[in-house]
């Protein structure tokens, strides 16, 4: 039988796999499961247990955001507008959201 707790999160958590790679995508947060207003910046964790990986990722998600803002934070030696798999995946639930790595290089 599984548990309330695992049917009703108390805290946001997905379970990803892209690219033949499995990780944890969660927030600190409960509003972002109950309050559409909290969805507007907010932090996310990544961690895929991959030897690469050496600390949990924090993301920033920014869901209000306009494309031309991200486009005068692209490195102009960018390779075009590919994204890493992640953030196509975040994408899904908020689309048109930027995702900030907060120092980390992007990966997965």
């Amino acid at each position: 039988q599984v548990s309330p707790g695992l049917r009703t999160p108390r805290l946001p958590v997905w379970l990803c796999s892209a690219s033949g790679r499995h990780g944890v995508l969660f927030g600190t947060d409960s509003r972002l499961l109950s309050d559409w207003k909290s969805e507007r910046v907010f932090h996310l964790y990544f961690y895929s247990g991959q030897q690469e990986q050496t600390q949990t990722a924090h993301l920033t998600i920014d869901t209000h955001s306009h494309h031309w803002e991200e486009a005068q934070r692209e490195d102009p030696c960018s390779p075009g507008k590919r994204r890493p798999a992640l953030e196509m995946a975040i994408r899904t639930k908020w689309a048109g959201a930027t995702v900030s790595w907060n120092g980390t290089d992007p990966f997965f």
